[in-house]
């Protein structure tokens, strides 16, 4: 038995949200948004309803039985006090429900499609047959209950990153590795050698689960680790999707760890944070050479190197 928690909110929303659901034990979340239906004739064979077009959507959160529902919902609009900076909470509606376990698996599935999320990388549901075109690159995912499905504005910003500095031949390391994406995209796009951890034992294997269904991807190994604390691997790039708060103490294992000239990318920076991250990566030694912003959520990609003229500020 699963409990879903719906809310109403406007879309400006969304990426918070989607977060804060996430941070608050969700096992994963989906979007019900009008504007998906606009201009689309079909949608992958299906017949797509006319639907009446609003500003506001739904996101769609999925806890286990055993959670306390009553107190997610507490404290979600307690989160939402702390950025109605971005979003009224007062304009925020929320519904519950309970699902079977069957319910689950047909109203989540349904939300997840391939989706072209850089230049070169793909992401694909494991169970839907899809066709590459000349020179794509598939990631297969099954992120099941626990984890999203890889197209979280954090997560795009990390592969756009990570499509950035990868030339071939790297050694990555992937924290908080989670469903295991980053890694997989490292692979695909040249590294040799991807070591991929977190501290949730599902996650670890719920990340070698994605890894086992993409070819070719032997060159990646996961275990359970705690950021990079007792990691003595020299690399060339550290990818790192995770709260900002957490990112603050991965700085100096990263800058300790990276060879010179090497790269750092940090996701999963929401705005308000972006200035505390961006001090532990300058006091660390970084430099920053790219920053991207998607809605609220910000991706950092610094350098480890001497030679600051092509570094913002150099």
């Amino acid at each position: 038995m699963w409990q879903e928690l719906r809310v109403e909110l406007e879309r400006e929303g969304e990426e918070i949200v989607s977060n804060l659901l996430i941070e608050l034990g969700a096992q994963g979340v989906a979007i019900e948004d009008t504007a998906d239906y606009v201009d689309k004739e079909d949608l992958f064979g299906e017949i797509v309803p006319e639907k009446e077009q609003s500003d506001r959507i739904t996101i769609v959160a999925y806890y286990p039985e055993n959670f306390a529902i009553e107190d997610v919902k507490e404290s979600l609009l307690e989160r939402l006090k702390e950025v109605s900076d971005f979003l009224d909470p007062n304009t925020v509606r929320l519904e519950e429900q309970s699902l079977e376990e069957e319910d689950w698996a047909d109203n989540w599935k349904k939300y997840y499609e391939p989706a072209r999320i850089t230049h070169d990388l793909t992401i694909v549901p494991s169970w839907t047959e899809y066709e590459a075109t000349a020179g794509e690159k598939v990631i297969r995912l099954d992120p099941g209950m626990a984890f999203g499905t890889g197209t979280h504005p954090t997560t795009k910003m990390s592969l756009f990153a990570l499509e950035q500095v990868l030339r071939g031949g790297e050694r990555v390391l992937d924290v908080g590795t989670g469903s295991g994406v980053l890694s997989i995209a490292s692979s695909l796009l040249g590294a040799s050698e991807i070591h991929a951890y977190d501290l949730d034992e599902v996650a670890v294997r719920v990340a070698q689960e994605n890894i086992d269904l993409n070819a070719n991807t032997e060159n990646i190994t996961v275990q359970t680790g705690d950021l990079l604390r007792g990691v003595e691997l020299e690399a060339d790039v550290i990818v790192a999707n995770i709260l900002a708060d957490i990112l603050v103490y991965l700085t100096d294992d990263a800058y300790r760890l990276l060879k010179d000239e090497g790269y750092l990318i940090m996701s999963g920076i929401i705005a308000d944070k972006l200035d505390m991250v961006l001090e532990a990566a300058y006091r660390a030694g970084f430099f920053l050479e790219t920053q991207m912003t998607q809605g609220e959520w910000n991706a950092l990609v610094l350098k480890k190197t001497q030679d600051i003229s092509g570094v913002i500020g150099g």
